[in-house]
């Protein structure tokens, strides 16, 4: 199993992946707001939304800043969004659970970069119940190349071989769902499949089905809270993307202690 070589990292490399992706969370917010809009992810630099007087950097360190200024703009008093500390947060316990798992290789940078994409979709798919080709396309790209990188270095091209074959399987299954169930989610989640296929197999086929699993018992369990809550009307649409990540996440934090005790 990939967890028996696994060496455990230092408290010092997981705090400074922990302090990296509060960093990257922050950057995170900023792309997850611009690409639907169809802004620029680069210029300007970040504002508030409702003064327009740019941030100042003492103000945008992440999650501390938010805190200082108490959850509002120093200019004009305008609440900020808790979801901005959040997810930088998010990001940077993510960062640092995704290295005390698979430990000091060479895919671990494709790891976090998959962490960062997936986290990505997630909150655009949220908002506008989309999950746009400008982020999955070279995610996907960039992500399988950095994972075929660290596989070779780390001795582990087969492992590639059946990340690829894990991804095509996912991709496949969902394809044929969503043509048996006609709009029962979109064709963005069909797409997002392959890499959540490629970077769940990777760790053993196993965990990709963990990962299928899982993601279709958050979204139930879910969707009956929404409706008997009445938060959700049954034709009220719900994203499916995010139940695909927090499937995922499960498959590669929890997935092979998942397959032991289902095999027990």
């Amino acid at each position: 199993m990939f967890g028996t070589l696994v060496r455990r990292m230092t408290i010092l490399a997981l705090t400074v992946l922990g302090l990296l992706g509060l960093v990257v969370g922050s950057f995170l917010n900023v792309v997850a707001h611009r690409v639907p809009a169809g802004a620029s992810i680069v210029a300007p630099g970040s504002a508030c939304p409702a003064c327009g007087h740019p941030i100042r950097p003492r103000d945008n360190i992440p999650v501390l800043g938010w805190l200082l200024l108490r959850g509002r703009c120093r200019d004009c008093g305008t609440a900020i969004s808790a979801r901005y500390p959040i997810v930088e947060a998010f990001t940077g316990v993510a960062f640092a659970t995704t290295g005390a798992v698979l430990g000091p290789v060479w895919v671990l940078p494709a790891y976090l970069w998959f962490v960062a994409v997936t986290i990505v979709l997630t909150l655009i798919d949220l908002d506008h119940k989309l999950i746009p080709n400008r982020v999955l396309y070279p995610g996907t790209v960039v992500g399988v190349l950095l994972l075929a990188g660290g596989a070779v270095v780390d001795g582990r091209p087969g492992s590639l071989l059946v990340a690829l074959a894990s991804g095509a399987g996912f991709f496949l299954t969902l394809l044929v769902l969503a043509l048996v169930a006609r709009g029962g989610f979109g064709f963005g989640d069909v797409k997002l499949g392959f890499l959540l296929g490629v970077f769940t197999g990777y760790l053993g086929w196993p965990n990709a089905v963990v990962a299928f699993v899982a993601a279709f018992l958050y979204g139930g369990l879910v969707s009956v809270v929404l409706l008997v809550t009445r938060l959700r009307g049954r034709k009220d649409a719900i994203p499916f993307g995010p139940y695909l990540v927090a499937g995922a996440y499960t498959a590669v934090v929890l997935g092979e202690r998942v397959v032991a005790w289902y095999l027990r």
